[in-house]
C-alpha cells in the first residue's frame, strides 16, 4: 500500500511539473532589445544616451548598458540592431487639428511650396480642375481646397468668388486659407451660404466687399467663415471611419505617436469616440473640445476629460481669441504698418471674445478642473489671455498649466507674467520661414523678431513646445526643429538670432515639453524604465549634424507605439560578402543579369559566401524580405556597381544604378550587388545608363 501511495504521489508531482512547464511555455517572456545605434533618452538638460533599451508589453522595462540588458533578462528576446541609426522617444505633436487631417483625404491641396504646387491663380485653377477630373466630382458637388495664401501668389492678390466662378460655374467651391480661419468661397458656395450684399459682417468677423461695393468678393474670416464653415457638409459615419487610418499615417510617417484635434466641436467628439470604441486608433489622439460648446460637453459624463479611453484623451478646454498675423486677422495691441483685409485703417486685428466674458468662462472651466487652452497670436489676445488666467485664479504653484497656443507676437514683459502664473506656451517658429517676410512689413522688423521667444521662454525656465498647426504647415518634425534653430525666413534673413536654440533643446520642443504641457511627463517623452515604448528610429543624429541645414534632410524610418510598429519606410539595404556562382546564367546578348530572389533555396543556388577577415555575411530574413540583385557579365575587366538612386510607389519600386569600370585582371570576375527589400514589392524596374529592365516578383 505504501509503494502504490509513493508510485502515486511520483506520478502527481510528475504530471504537475508538466503542467507547470506547459504553463511556462504557454506564458513565455517575449521582450524585444534595441541596441547597435545612437539612443537618445531625452532625460535632463544635456543629451544623453543608453547602449540598449528592453520593451515589453507595450512598456521600456530596462535602459543602459548594454552588457546589462543581456545578462539580466530571461525569457525570448527579439533583438534589433540599429545599425548606427539613431533612435529616441516618438514625437507628441504640440498642437494641431486632427480632424482637419481625417479631411484632407477627401480635399485638394492648393498650398504653395513647400507645401503645395500653387505659384499663381492660373496654378490653382489647374490643380483644382485636376481634383475635379480625377474625382470624378458632378455638377452642384463641391470642390475643397486646402493651405491658400494670398501672400504667395504672383498676383499678390486674394483670389474672387468671380475667378472660381469662370471656371467653376455649376459647382459650390471652398478655398480654405491657410491659417484655417477663412476662405474664398465662388458664387454657387455664396448662394448654399445666404451671403449677399445685404449680409452684415459680424462682430470678429470680415466679409470681403468688391471694390466701391457691398458685394462680398468671396473671403470669409474669423467669425463670418466659422459659421459657415460648421455647415459644410460632411463625410457619412461610415467614410469618417475608413478615413481614420490614412490621417494617422500622416502623423506615423512624421514620427508622431501622438496627435491633437485642436479646436473640437461636438460632432467630432462623438466622431473621435466611436472611433477610438470600434478600436481605429493606433496613435493617441488628444483633443480639445471648443468654447462654443461648453454647456453640451461641460460636466457631462458622457465625456470624461484628462483620462484616456483607449487613445483618446479629453485634455481641456479650448478658447480661440483671435485669428492669424499673416491674414492681418491676429488681435494686436498697437496697430499694423498695413491697412486691415479690407483697406481699413488703424488697423488692430480681430478678438472672438471680449474679454470679460472670456474670464468668466475661463473661470468656469478651471473650477471644473478643465485645462485651458488659448489660441492667441497678437499680443493683445495674449494679454486677453493672460488677463482671464489671472481672474480665474491660477498660480504657477498650483500646477494647472494654462497654455497659450502660438504666443507669436508676445512683448519681452509678457514672459515674467508667464512665469509667474505658470503658462507653458507653444510655439509656432515655422512662421519665421512662411510667413517672417510677410510680418516684418505687416508689423515691422524689431516686433517680427521676438516671435515665438522660444530662447528667452526657457532661460526663464518656462518648459515650452513647438508646433506645425497641421495642417497651416507641413507636418514635418525636422523643419521644425530647423525653423527653431536657424529663424530663417524665405528671403534668406535671419529672424531674431537672439531666440534661436540649440539642437537639443529644438528636440524637447517634441518630446519633454509636449508631454508635461498634456499631463503625461510621466508616461511619454523620454526613454526611461517605464515610460510608454513609443519610439522614433532615423537615418541621422540630429545632435551631430555639422550643418543645420541637414536637419531638413533626416528620414524617418520607423516609428513605434507602445511597442508596436506603426510605420516603417519602405527601404532597400545593401547586403556583404556574397559572391556569383555559376548557376547565374547570362544572355549572349545582355551584359547585365537583373534577379528577384524570394526564397532561401533559390538565393544559395544563385550566390555563395565570400567572407574574408575584412568583410561579413549578412543574413537574410525571407519571411520579411526578398533580395534583389544585379550583376555584370564575367569578365576581365574589373566593375563596381552602385545605386544612386531608388524609390518606392505603393508595390513598385524602381532603382536606378551606375556601373563604373576599372582596370584589367588576369582573370574573369563578376561586379555583384544584392540589398533586401520588402516583401511587399511586386514589380521591380531596374534602370542604368544602357540599360532597362522590368522584374515582376514571383
Amino acid at each position: 500500500m505504501k509503494r502504490f501511495l509513493f508510485l502515486l504521489t511520483t506520478l502527481v508531482i510528475m504530471m504537475s511539473n508538466s503542467m507547470a512547464q506547459k504553463s511556462n511555455d504557454e506564458t513565455k517572456l517575449i521582450q524585444t532589445l534595441y541596441y547597435g545605434g545612437d539612443i537618445i533618452t531625452m532625460q535632463g538638460d544635456q543629451p544623453e544616451y543608453v547602449e540598449a533599451v528592453i520593451e515589453r508589453d507595450g512598456k521600456i522595462i530596462y535602459a543602459g548598458d548594454k552588457a546589462g540588458a543581456v545578462n539580466n533578462f530571461a525569457g525570448e528576446t527579439i533583438e534589433v540592431d540599429l545599425k548606427g541609426k539613431t533612435m529616441l522617444p516618438a514625437f507628441i505633436d504640440p498642437h494641431g487639428h486632427f480632424m482637419s487631417a481625417v479631411l484632407m483625404v477627401t480635399q485638394v491641396n492648393v498650398a504653395s511650396p513647400p507645401m503645395g504646387p500653387v505659384t499663381d491663380i492660373p496654378s490653382m485653377i489647374k490643380e483644382l480642375q485636376k481634383f475635379k477630373d480625377d474625382n470624378n466630382i458632378q455638377d452642384g458637388e463641391w470642390i475643397v481646397g486646402w493651405g491658400y495664401d494670398q501672400d504667395l501668389l504672383a498676383e499678390q492678390r486674394h483670389i474672387t468668388r468671380y475667378d472660381l466662378d469662370e471656371y467653376f460655374p455649376d459647382n459650390k467651391v471652398l478655398i480654405i486659407h491657410i491659417s484655417m480661419h477663412g476662405g474664398v468661397l465662388n458664387s454657387k458656395a455664396m448662394e448654399w451660404a445666404e451671403l449677399d450684399e445685404n449680409s452684415e459682417t459680424p462682430e470678429g468677423g470680415v466679409i470681403a466687399r468688391m471694390p466701391n461695393s457691398n458685394e462680398p468678393a468671396g473671403l470669409l474670416m474669423e467669425m463670418a467663415y466659422m459659421p459657415v464653415f460648421d455647415k459644410l457638409p460632411q463625410p457619412t459615419g461610415q467614410e469618417l471611419m475608413d478615413l481614420m487610418k490614412p490621417a494617422q499615417m500622416m502623423y506615423a510617417e512624421n514620427g508622431y505617436a501622438t496627435a491633437v484635434e485642436g479646436f473640437t466641436h461636438i460632432r467630432d467628439m462623438n466622431t473621435l469616440m466611436e472611433a477610438d470604441r470600434d478600436g481605429l486608433f493606433f496613435i493617441d489622439i488628444v483633443s480639445l473640445p471648443g468654447f462654443t460648446e461648453m454647456k453640451e460637453w461641460l460636466n457631462n459624463p458622457y465625456y470624461r476629460f484628462n483620462e484616456y479611453y483607449n487613445h483618446l484623451k479629453f485634455g481641456g478646454g479650448k478658447f480661440t481669441l483671435d485669428g492669424s498675423p499673416q491674414g492681418l486677422t491676429a488681435y494686436m495691441a498697437e496697430p499694423y504698418l498695413v491697412p486691415g483685409p479690407n483697406g481699413e485703417k488703424d488697423w488692430v486685428g480681430n478678438t472672438s471674445i471680449p474679454r470679460e466674458d472670456l474670464a468668466k468662462m475661463a473661470k468656469i472651466m478651471v473650477d471644473n478642473n478643465i485645462q485651458i487652452n488659448f489660441h492667441a497670436n497678437g499680443d493683445g489676445a495674449i494679454e486677453d489671455a493672460m488677463y482671464a488666467i489671472e481672474y480665474a485664479g491660477i498660480k504657477a504653484n498650483q500646477d494647472k498649466r494654462p497654455i497659450i497656443i502660438h504666443s507669436q507676437f508676445q512683448k519681452p514683459e509678457h514672459l515674467p507674467k508667464y512665469v509667474e502664473l505658470g503658462i507653458t506656451p507653444t510655439y509656432f517658429t515655422n512662421h519665421c520661414f512662411y510667413w517672417g517676410d510677410v510680418h516684418i512689413r505687416n508689423v515691422g522688423l524689431e516686433k517680427a523678431s521676438f516671435i515665438s521667444p522660444i530662447k528667452s521662454a526657457n532661460d526663464l525656465g518656462l518648459i515650452t513646445s513647438n508646433h506645425t498647426d497641421f495642417n497651416v504647415t507641413l507636418l514635418d518634425p525636422f523643419f521644425v526643429m530647423w525653423t527653431s534653430i536657424k529663424r530663417e525666413t524665405r528671403s534668406g534673413k535671419i529672424l531674431g538670432p537672439d531666440e534661436r536654440i540649440d539642437a537639443y533643446a529644438a528636440l524637447q520642443q517634441l518630446t519633454t515639453g509636449p508631454a508635461y504641457q498634456f499631463f503625461e511627463e510621466d508616461t511619454k517623452g523620454m526613454i526611461k524604465k517605464g515610460m510608454n515604448a513609443d519610439f522614433l528610429i532615423i537615418d541621422n543624429n540630429p545632435l551631430k549634424l555639422k550643418d543645420v541645414d541637414a536637419m531638413r534632410e533626416i528620414t524617418i524610418l520607423q516609428t513605434i507605439k507602445g511597442g508596436n510598429t506603426i510605420y516603417k519606410k519602405k527601404t532597400m539595404d545593401k547586403l556583404q560578402g556574397y559572391f556569383i556562382k555559376n548557376t547565374v546564367k547570362f544572355d549572349d546578348d545582355f551584359d547585365f543579369k537583373h534577379i528577384v530572389v524570394t526564397n532561401q533555396k533559390d538565393f544559395d543556388e544563385y550566390f555563395g559566401i565570400g567572407k574574408t577577415m575584412k568583410n561579413k555575411v549578412d543574413k537574410v530574413d525571407f519571411e520579411k524580405n526578398n533580395v534583389i540583385a544585379i550583376a555584370t557579365k564575367p569578365s576581365k575587366k574589373s566593375y563596381k556597381i552602385d545605386v544612386v538612386y531608388y524609390e518606392f510607389d505603393d508595390h513598385k519600386l524602381l532603382i536606378q544604378y551606375g556601373v563604373a569600370k576599372g582596370g584589367k585582371n588576369s582573370y574573369e570576375s563578376s561586379a555583384l550587388y544584392l540589398a533586401t527589400i520588402p516583401k511587399c514589392i511586386e514589380t521591380v524596374n531596374f534602370k542604368s545608363k544602357d540599360n532597362v529592365a522590368e522584374v515582376e516578383v514571383k
